[in-house]
Protein backbone atom coordinates (compact mmCIF):
# COMPACT_ATOMS: atom_id res chain seq x y z
CA UNK A 1 0.00 0.00 0.00
CA UNK A 2 2.85 2.42 0.79
CA UNK A 3 4.30 1.77 -2.66
CA UNK A 4 1.54 3.66 -4.53
CA UNK A 5 1.28 6.53 -1.98
CA UNK A 6 4.75 7.87 -2.80
CA UNK A 7 4.03 8.43 -6.53
CA UNK A 8 0.71 10.12 -5.71
CA UNK A 9 2.43 12.38 -3.15
CA UNK A 10 5.11 13.32 -5.70
CA UNK A 11 2.46 13.97 -8.32
CA UNK A 12 0.50 16.23 -5.98
CA UNK A 13 3.56 18.19 -4.81
CA UNK A 14 4.60 18.59 -8.44
CA UNK A 15 1.22 20.16 -9.16
CA UNK A 16 1.65 22.63 -6.32
CA UNK A 17 5.11 23.72 -7.45
CA UNK A 18 3.91 24.06 -11.04
CA UNK A 19 1.21 26.52 -10.04
CA UNK A 20 1.88 29.92 -11.56
CA UNK A 21 3.53 32.39 -9.19
CA UNK A 22 2.95 36.07 -9.13
CA UNK A 23 4.12 37.82 -12.27
CA UNK A 24 6.85 40.42 -12.23
CA UNK A 25 5.20 43.84 -12.24
CA UNK A 26 4.54 45.06 -15.77
CA UNK A 27 2.13 47.05 -17.89
CA UNK A 28 1.08 46.55 -21.49
CA UNK A 29 0.11 49.49 -23.67
CA UNK A 30 -0.64 49.41 -27.39
CA UNK A 31 0.84 45.89 -27.61
CA UNK A 32 4.11 46.89 -25.92
CA UNK A 33 5.09 45.38 -22.53
CA UNK A 34 7.03 47.46 -20.02
CA UNK A 35 8.47 46.28 -16.73
CA UNK A 36 6.95 48.50 -14.07
CA UNK A 37 7.45 49.95 -10.67
CA UNK A 38 4.18 50.62 -8.88
CA UNK A 39 3.78 53.81 -6.85
CA UNK A 40 0.60 53.17 -4.88
CA UNK A 41 1.17 55.18 -1.70
CA UNK A 42 1.87 58.85 -1.07
CA UNK A 43 5.64 58.57 -0.35
CA UNK A 44 6.32 56.51 -3.50
CA UNK A 45 4.11 58.78 -5.64
CA UNK A 46 5.91 61.87 -4.30
CA UNK A 47 9.36 60.43 -5.01
CA UNK A 48 8.51 58.88 -8.38
CA UNK A 49 11.48 58.85 -10.75
CA UNK A 50 13.33 61.71 -9.06
CA UNK A 51 17.14 61.69 -9.08
CA UNK A 52 17.43 58.94 -11.71
CA UNK A 53 19.79 59.55 -14.57
CA UNK A 54 18.38 56.85 -16.88
CA UNK A 55 15.19 54.95 -17.58
CA UNK A 56 15.43 51.86 -19.77
CA UNK A 57 13.25 52.00 -22.90
CA UNK A 58 11.29 48.95 -21.70
CA UNK A 59 10.74 50.22 -18.15
CA UNK A 60 8.01 52.37 -16.60
CA UNK A 61 6.57 53.70 -13.39
CA UNK A 62 2.83 53.41 -12.77
CA UNK A 63 1.29 55.81 -10.25
CA UNK A 64 -1.95 54.46 -8.80
CA UNK A 65 -4.38 56.71 -6.93
CA UNK A 66 -7.28 55.66 -4.71
CA UNK A 67 -9.48 58.26 -6.39
CA UNK A 68 -10.24 59.53 -9.88
CA UNK A 69 -9.68 63.25 -10.43
CA UNK A 70 -7.69 65.60 -12.63
CA UNK A 71 -4.03 64.77 -11.93
CA UNK A 72 -0.99 67.00 -12.39
CA UNK A 73 2.69 66.13 -12.32
CA UNK A 74 5.83 68.20 -12.22
CA UNK A 75 9.46 67.37 -12.91
CA UNK A 76 11.23 68.75 -9.83
CA UNK A 77 14.43 66.75 -9.26
CA UNK A 78 13.59 64.55 -12.25
CA UNK A 79 16.71 64.39 -14.39
CA UNK A 80 15.37 62.61 -17.47
CA UNK A 81 12.70 63.64 -20.02
CA UNK A 82 9.48 61.63 -19.79
CA UNK A 83 6.16 60.90 -21.43
CA UNK A 84 3.36 61.20 -18.86
CA UNK A 85 0.19 59.27 -19.75
CA UNK A 86 -3.08 59.60 -17.81
CA UNK A 87 -5.66 56.78 -17.60
CA UNK A 88 -9.21 56.75 -16.22
CA UNK A 89 -10.77 54.22 -13.83
CA UNK A 90 -11.27 51.78 -16.73
CA UNK A 91 -7.55 52.16 -17.58
CA UNK A 92 -8.32 53.97 -20.85
CA UNK A 93 -5.83 56.59 -22.01
CA UNK A 94 -7.46 60.01 -21.57
CA UNK A 95 -4.54 62.43 -21.79
CA UNK A 96 -0.83 62.62 -22.63
CA UNK A 97 1.99 65.03 -21.88
CA UNK A 98 4.80 64.06 -24.27
CA UNK A 99 8.53 64.77 -24.17
CA UNK A 100 8.30 66.55 -20.82
CA UNK A 101 11.72 68.04 -20.06
CA UNK A 102 13.47 67.94 -16.68
CA UNK A 103 12.91 71.00 -14.52
CA UNK A 104 16.06 73.13 -14.47
CA UNK A 105 14.92 75.93 -12.13
CA UNK A 106 12.12 76.77 -9.72
CA UNK A 107 9.27 77.21 -10.14
CA UNK A 108 8.81 74.00 -12.12
CA UNK A 109 5.96 73.84 -14.63
CA UNK A 110 3.01 71.56 -13.90
CA UNK A 111 1.78 69.04 -16.49
CA UNK A 112 -1.95 68.36 -15.91
CA UNK A 113 -4.26 65.74 -17.33
CA UNK A 114 -7.01 66.90 -19.70
CA UNK A 115 -9.53 64.63 -17.96
CA UNK A 116 -9.97 62.86 -14.62
CA UNK A 117 -7.46 60.03 -14.15
CA UNK A 118 -6.73 57.29 -11.65
CA UNK A 119 -3.56 55.84 -13.19
CA UNK A 120 -0.54 57.74 -14.47
CA UNK A 121 2.19 56.03 -16.46
CA UNK A 122 5.65 57.50 -16.93
CA UNK A 123 7.79 56.27 -19.81
CA UNK A 124 11.03 57.46 -21.39
CA UNK A 125 10.37 60.51 -23.56
CA UNK A 126 9.40 59.57 -27.11
CA UNK A 127 8.08 56.13 -26.18
CA UNK A 128 4.36 56.94 -26.50
CA UNK A 129 4.89 58.32 -29.99
CA UNK A 130 7.15 55.39 -30.96
CA UNK A 131 4.55 52.76 -30.00
CA UNK A 132 1.64 54.75 -31.46
CA UNK A 133 -0.27 55.28 -28.18
CA UNK A 134 -3.52 57.17 -28.64
CA UNK A 135 -6.57 58.24 -26.66
CA UNK A 136 -8.76 55.29 -25.74
CA UNK A 137 -5.92 52.75 -25.58
CA UNK A 138 -6.31 50.33 -22.67
CA UNK A 139 -3.56 49.85 -20.11
CA UNK A 140 -3.18 46.26 -18.93
CA UNK A 141 -1.56 45.82 -15.51
CA UNK A 142 0.34 42.62 -14.66
CA UNK A 143 1.34 41.86 -11.08
CA UNK A 144 0.08 42.91 -7.70
CA UNK A 145 -0.22 46.65 -7.17
CA UNK A 146 -0.67 46.10 -3.44
CA UNK A 147 -2.71 48.38 -1.20
CA UNK A 148 -3.43 51.79 -2.67
CA UNK A 149 -3.19 54.55 -0.11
Amino acid sequence: MKRWLAPIFLLLTGCVSAAPGSKAPAVVLHGQRFSAEFAADEPSREHGLMMRTTLAPDHSMLFVFSYTAPQAFWMKNTLIPLDILYFDTDRRLVSMQLDVPPCKADPCPVYPSDAPARYVLELSAGTARRIGAKAGDELRIEGDIGPVR
